[in-house]
């Protein structure tokens, strides 16, 4: 990272604990003129990253991500029911084999080995 974007970044992280005092400072009662100074400082900070290599990075990835998650192709509903029949059929028969070893091993430890029966 070149030493400019460092500068960028350390005077962005101060400028947004910059709005955050200046949250503190104003009394709580000035609720909307409380929240000022943080919604400034964010996009101050926004603003700053912007113009830096690891912000424009960032704009890059994002831009990237929006373009990947318009291509999903969600499933029509009766695929959705049908893959959520699929799961509960799935669910009913692991938890019945469950219950068959479970029951198993409890008449083995319990009436077998130890005559607890």
């Amino acid at each position: 990272m070149v030493s400019i974007d460092k500068i960028k970044i350390a005077a962005s992280l101060l400028l947004v604990a910059l709005g955050v005092t200046g949250f503190y400072l104003v009394p709580t009662d000035q609720g909307v003129v409380r929240s000022l100074p943080v919604v400034l400082s964010l996009a101050l900070a926004g603003f700053v990253l912007w113009f830096s290599g690891p912000g424009r990075a960032f704009v890059d990835y994002a831009r990237d991500s929006i373009k990947e998650a318009q291509k999903v192709v969600f499933p029509t509903r009766k695929e959705t029911w049908q893959m959520t029949g699929v799961v509960f059929l799935f669910v009913g028969v692991l938890s019945l084999f469950m219950w068959g070893v479970d029951s198993g091993l409890t008449w083995v430890f319990y009436d077998l080995i130890l005559g607890r029966g």
